[in-house]
């Protein structure tokens, strides 16, 4: 599969990319900086320089042509105000979903969550993240041109990978290794059949690719 991953610098996108490469699959990392493509090579993935805070439709769509499959793992990132968590985790989010449909490529992950919900209330940043991240896949979830799977991680951590996880529509809250929200995503991708679900994980005790065939009714 060709995979076009947005957000291709980030800490989960280079563990994505790493994983896809080492299966034999083709990822390419869109970036905002040409000096990070070095690093998207290291992990086997080729790099597209594009801001998608700024492109286009179409610009978006050429990077997408003839994908398999798109990813969206962008994000403002900590430190960013609330008008970027609205620019980026909302608008280039749906930016990437139009340029997928435009492009033809039906097979779609976003990247959200835990607690995203476009009616969250609350004036301090992370509310702005919660409802610009819940706009997001309000959006997604809208498109029938879209086979969309939606994953919505815990408290994301830097811990090594455990490969159990627990993912299901409602998990309750709990941290998960960036890791094994690699790992699930590499899964997803190979699962079709978990299109149209919005899915929650943490770490648990089931292996990530039973826990992906369990979910998808497999």
């Amino acid at each position: 599969m060709r995979v076009v991953i947005a957000g291709g610098h980030g800490q989960i996108a280079l563990r994505l990319e790493r994983l896809l490469a080492a299966a034999g699959h083709e990822p390419v990392g869109v970036i905002r900086h040409r000096e990070q493509e070095p690093d998207l090579r290291a992990a086997g993935a080729e790099a597209v320089v594009l801001d998608l805070e700024s492109a286009s439709v179409d610009e978006v769509a050429a990077a997408l042509h003839g994908a398999d499959a798109a990813v969206f793992a962008a994000g403002a990132g900590p430190g960013s105000g609330a008008d970027r968590k609205q620019t980026v985790d909302h608008q280039a989010a749906v930016l990437f979903a139009d340029a997928a449909e435009r492009a033809g490529v039906r097979r779609f992950l976003i990247v959200s969550s835990m607690g995203a919900d476009s009616g969250h209330e609350g004036d301090a940043v992370f509310d702005a993240y919660l409802r610009a991240k819940g706009a997001a896949d309000d959006d997604v979830r809208a498109r029938e041109a879209l086979d969309w799977t939606i994953l919505r991680p815990g408290m994301l951590t830097d811990d090594a990978g455990t490969g159990q996880v627990r993912l299901e529509a409602s998990t309750g809250r709990g941290p998960i290794p960036r890791d094994d929200v690699a790992a699930t995503l590499a899964e997803l991708l190979e699962t079709p059949a978990t299109a149209g679900l919005t899915l929650e994980l943490v770490t648990g005790t089931t292996p990530v690719a039973v826990a992906v065939r369990a979910i998808a009714g497999n």
